[in-house]
This record gives C-alpha cells, sequence and structure tokens, in this order.
C-alpha cells in the first residue's frame, strides 16, 4: 500500500495523520485515506474533486501533474507527501 504523509502545517489546521491505503492512482489512495477523514478531504479537494490552488501533492520525490484528475501512478511502495503550497514574491 502507498503511504500518504500529511505535512505539519496540514495537521494545524485538521487532523490527518499519515495513512497507508490501496491504489494505483493518487486519486485512488486518497479516496480511501478520505474515506475514513472527510474533513481531510474538503481541506486538500475542491468542491470538484481537484486539488486546491493552495496545496501540493508529490509522489515519490515528483509533483503530481495532474491537478485536477489526480490520475498520475504510485506503486505498493509510493510516498505521497501531501503539502500547502508556497505562494508570493
Amino acid at each position: 500500500m502507498a503511504r500518504v504523509v500529511f505535512t505539519s502545517n496540514i495537521q494545524r489546521h485538521v487532523i490527518c495523520p499519515d495513512a497507508d491505503a490501496p491504489g494505483q492512482t493518487v486519486r485512488q489512495v486518497l479516496e480511501n485515506v478520505f474515506a475514513k477523514n472527510s474533513q481531510a478531504r474538503s481541506y486538500v479537494l475542491d468542491d470538484q474533486s481537484a486539488l486546491r490552488k493552495h496545496m501540493t501533492i508529490f509522489v515519490d520525490g515528483q509533483m503530481v501533474r495532474d491537478r485536477k484528475r489526480l490520475e498520475d501512478s504510485v506503486s505498493e511502495t509510493s510516498i505521497i507527501h501531501v503539502l500547502q503550497a508556497l505562494s508570493g514574491g
């Protein structure tokens, strides 16, 4: 199962402990995690189920390319980091 790690800055706003979940895409893994934590889902995803503007996801150190469908592939040993993106100048 892939491992999902939520950074500590997210956990200041919503309880979302690290979790292991099955799936072959980022979407599948996250939906399995969010099935048990709807509050974290609404913090990370918008009302269209896309990644919120100021959130970022990395899979095995690479930023996801598909922010809307989250169809980037994951493996059984992948580590998915969910974090708030920095913006500004």
